[in-house]
């Protein structure tokens, strides 16, 4: 645990990105895998570490979960969480059967794939729900997709799914927030669970870094009532294309 301090700072760097913005999987993967922790089990360890945060998610939003209002025609919120967590298995699983050598290469064009999400995301499902209109199976596909990312990887997967359901044309995006912060809880869940039971989580690090993400997240939602979002939202992208640039790198 010589790398404590790095993983401290991580982690609190992580939980205020993730009260903010998000991305904040782009500090502690590869703080952990700096920390001499393989790939695979680095992106684990990630996910375990940043799991109590979506929780605490969960009971800020814990109303709008309550009433959504049906905010989502065409199918339910039901729905939409089976199909989350049948993903989310489907891609923990799918990690724990990656080997790290291989998983080296993948994370690099995971990394530019979140990182595009977070930049363009809500652009790009806004301009595309002016020429497409989805109905419920192929969102309800779509779902059970983003939910197999979601338990793989994760990276900024809750953008994603609001630039998916904007295509929808009539959802109230603003009103999904909760919707959305429940159903990526339930993806991180049911991968939390698998990781858990096949032994893959590094508990020593991942403790320090949920500490320090916990103490991190109570800071970013303190700051965010200072800060502009535009500074904010620059300010994460930077960080998470400065990552990606560096991963590509590594694998090369």
């Amino acid at each position: 645990m010589h790398h404590l301090p790095l993983l401290l700072i991580a982690g609190f760097l992580a939980g205020a990105m993730n009260a903010l913005a998000g991305g904040g999987s782009f500090v502690t993967l590869p703080a952990l895998v700096l920390a001499g922790l393989p790939s695979v089990t680095a992106n684990v360890s990630s996910t375990v570490a940043l799991f109590p945060g979506s929780l605490a998610s969960i009971w800020v939003y814990r109303d709008g979960i309550a009433r959504p209002g049906g905010v989502l025609p065409g199918t339910s919120i039901g729905a939409l969480l089976a199909a989350s967590l049948v993903g989310g298995f489907a891609g923990a699983v799918l990690l724990l059967a990656t080997p790290s050598a291989t998983f080296d290469h993948i994370i690099p064009w995971l990394l530019l794939l979140a990182t595009l999400a977070l930049a363009f995301g809500p652009r790009v499902g806004l301009a595309l729900r002016r020429v497409i209109r989805l109905g419920a199976p192929p969102l309800l596909a779509g779902q059970f997709l983003l939910g197999i990312y979601g338990g793989y990887f994760g990276g900024a997967v809750g953008i994603m799914m609001m630039a998916v359901w904007s295509l929808l044309g009539t959802a109230d995006l603003k009103a999904m927030n909760p919707v959305k912060t429940l159903l990526v809880a339930a993806t991180n869940t049911v991968a939390v669970l698998c990781f858990a039971a096949a032994d893959a989580v590094r508990w020593p690090e991942t403790s320090a870094v949920l500490l320090a993400a916990l103490v991190g997240g109570y800071t970013g939602a303190r700051a965010g009532s200072c800060l502009g979002p535009r500074l904010i939202r620059a300010a994460v992208v930077s960080i998470t294309a400065g990552m990606t640039i560096a991963f590509f790198i590594r694998a090369g």
